[in-house]
């Protein structure tokens, strides 16, 4: 697969996090893929330490959904990554990509996910969540998921709306084949589990899926979550 690869970052106040996220990612600049920075409106340096790092730094709406679909927008490669801001990336994951897509039997696909953090939960916590998508071939944003232009255009994009978006996503690429499920690791931040605690952020996270598998609306399922 001789595709070109963009990478979109969305990014809200990420100063502490970006520039390391950034610097993993200069060898794959260098093999020619190119790394956009969609900014939510961040107060902080997020932009300013981004700019040197990327290849564009734009600012879009704030949430995740209409920052990625900006980045998409304005993307160079036919295949597409969506990087969180916090999640670093193997120095190989450009080439895992193309090994994972290059059959053409897979239109899409994420990385096994690592939790950096103290917590020894957080290894269960991954290792649920890498065996989860294994399963049902749902993947979620902290495991960095890529895909083809045409297919991630097909599937309308990211959906407008304030959560789920990925899994929402993930639904309407299952249509197109199942995802190449990458050993990676991706490494995202435990900051989220760690801050509001291990056991109930597991809770909260299980029930918004319930929820919205029964239902619930995106933005009801956000209010809960914040």
């Amino acid at each position: 697969m001789s595709t070109r690869l963009s990478i979109v970052i969305p990014a809200l106040d990420e100063a502490a996090q970006i520039g390391a996220v950034l610097q993993g990612l200069q060898a794959m600049r260098a093999r020619g893929a190119d790394v956009i920075v969609v900014d939510g409106g961040s107060g902080d340096a997020t932009v300013a330490i981004a700019e040197p790092l990327a290849d564009a730094v734009i600012g879009a709406p704030r949430g995740r959904a209409s920052q990625m679909n900006a980045g998409a927008a304005m993307a160079r490669g036919e295949a597409l990554l969506f990087l969180h801001a916090d999640t670093l990336l193997p120095a190989d994951a450009d080439l895992q990509i193309r090994a994972g897509l290059e059959s053409g039997e897979r239109v899409w696909g994420r990385f096994d996910v690592r939790i950096a953090g103290r917590a020894r939960m957080l290894r269960v916590v991954a290792a649920m969540m890498n065996g989860r998508s294994r399963l049902t071939g749902i993947a979620s944003g902290d495991q960095a998921l890529f895909v083809m232009r045409a297919a991630f255009d097909a599937a309308g994009g990211f959906p407008d709306q304030q959560l789920m978006e990925d899994i929402e996503l993930s639904r309407r690429l299952l249509r197109l084949s199942r995802p190449a499920c990458l050993a990676g690791p991706a490494l995202t931040s435990g900051r989220r589990w760690e801050t509001r605690g291990v056991w109930r952020t597991i809770f909260l996270m299980w029930r918004l899926r319930w929820l919205y598998a029964r239902g619930e609306s995106p933005a009801r399922l956000a209010a809960r979550y914040r």
